[in-house]
């Protein structure tokens, strides 16, 4: 399989540096030219969905497919914050669609504890729990 180009091209730059202001934050590609639309920027969506790929790729975004009704989420992570064995895990609210990025010891314990007594591995990037978010419980949407 080739190797996909490496070029930096005006659009890569631009949306590699709006993405870097979102470090932690899940977007999708739809937000990405959303943005770019607001700030009268013309950059087409297979554009935004190739870079977006690209720099998956090259590991400076993760990935998440959360399910098969919602759209991709990317994670702006620069190079290697989760591939150095970081452990995180998301929520997605069954009320507005929100994922919000889950960083807690106690459901890496429950990781660990899978593993140890149950001989199975979680697999964080996939692993997604479902509720109803805090905005949503306390009607501030």
């Amino acid at each position: 399989m080739a190797e996909r180009s490496k070029y930096n091209t005006k659009h890569s730059d631009r949306i590699l540096k709006y993405l870097e202001g979102l470090s932690g934050v899940h977007i999708t590609a739809s937000d990405v030219c959303d943005h770019f639309r607001d700030q009268g920027e013309t950059i087409g969506q297979s554009t935004v969905y190739r870079q977006l790929e690209r720099l998956v790729d090259e590991g400076v975004l993760n990935k998440y497919n959360i399910d098969s009704n919602s759209p991709a989420c990317f994670e702006y992570t620069g190079h290697g914050s989760h591939s150095d064995g970081e452990v995180c895990f998301h929520c997605k609210c069954e009320k507005c669609g929100r994922v919000i990025h889950l960083h807690c010891d106690e459901i890496k314990e429950l990781k660990d504890h899978m593993m140890a007594e149950h001989h199975f591995m979680l697999d964080p990037v996939r692993t997604v729990y479902y509720g109803i978010c805090e905005e949503c419980i306390t009607g501030n949407t």
